[in-house]
């Protein structure tokens, strides 16, 4: 899965703590945490018709990604919704529209990592695009990986962080591989997410999700778990073994990126014999993004 270029977004505008430029001209100083050291915290969000899917829900984890890092300031979510507005606004943007917002340390008056030299700050980052759910809707195949998964004893997954590494390196190996992604297990061998996306299997028409010990607290992942409560689809949070996804009848991914795909092969196996739960569900989803969401352009 290569994502690909789309003309529509050749002259972009960005938004860098206010200033909307166009992406050829669009910068952060050398200085700046996100450079220095990865020292940032970041959303993904979709805009639908207007208005922004979940938008209060990610700007929570967003805030409380930026506490637990001892951010000392942190935009107010009328403030960062304000600068989002005028984004989409000069880009003249409404619909089928990814939305990556960060929000760093800020800048320091020397490099290093101490965040006491940071006497600037935050950077406040809104980047728009025309871009579409990245995934091939047939189905995407996947390897597992062997980076495993951070324990919350190192690095608390919960935290939102731009320290993508551990993805980025599995990622290599799936394209290493010629397939989508890479599923990764935590240290325990159990299924934590892919490097991009939460994971689902269907066992006998019940949906089991591994729980948030070594993955984040996903906004399309909790929402599947609503649409599961609310239509009466049996579905919990359970640790998951390879054998477990190896032997499902279904399984799909979610994320703000990809919405909902299903998975059709693992490790080379084939997974299940259909989607009937994932394809209702992925209908579902639908109808809630095409009737809800926070507007924020008429």
């Amino acid at each position: 899965m290569l994502q690909r270029y789309d003309e529509r977004n050749r002259d972009l505008q960005v938004n860098i703590d206010g200033r909307l430029v166009h992406r050829d001209d669009a910068g952060i100083s050398p200085f700046d945490s996100a450079v220095q050291g990865g020292d940032a915290v970041w959303e993904g969000l979709r805009v639908y018709d207007g208005r922004v899917f979940r938008l209060t829900e990610h700007l929570d984890r967003l805030r409380a990604s930026a506490t637990a890092m001892a951010f000392t300031q942190i935009p107010s979510h009328r403030e960062l919704t304000h600068e989002l507005v005028r984004t989409l606004a000069a880009n003249d943007m409404t619909d089928g529209i990814h939305v990556r917002l960060t929000l760093t340390r800020g800048v320091k008056y020397t490099s290093g990592m101490d965040p006491r030299l940071n006497t600037a700050g935050p950077t406040l980052i809104i980047l728009a695009e025309h871009k579409a759910p990245v995934y091939d809707t047939g189905g995407v195949r996947l390897i597992t990986s062997g980076i495993r998964r951070i324990p919350p004893g190192c690095v608390d997954q919960n935290i939102h962080s731009c320290n993508l590494i551990n993805s980025i390196l599995a990622k290599i190996q799936a394209n290493a591989a010629g397939v989508d992604d890479a599923l990764m297990l935590d240290l325990a061998g159990a299924v934590a997410e892919t490097n991009a996306t939460h994971v689902f299997v269907v066992h006998d028409g019940r949906v089991l999700t591994p729980r948030t010990t070594s993955c984040p607290e996903g906004i399309t992942r909790a929402v599947v778990l609503e649409l599961c409560a609310e239509h009466g689809i049996p579905a919990s949070e359970r640790d998951l073994s390879l054998t477990d996804v190896y032997r499902a009848d279904e399984m799909f991914c979610t994320g703000t990126m990809g919405e909902l795909v299903p998975v059709v092969e693992v490790d080379g196996r084939p997974i299940g014999g259909g989607q009937a739960v994932t394809t209702r569900l992925r209908a579902l989803f639908a109808d809630l993004v095409a009737s809800s969401g926070t507007p924020v352009l008429t």
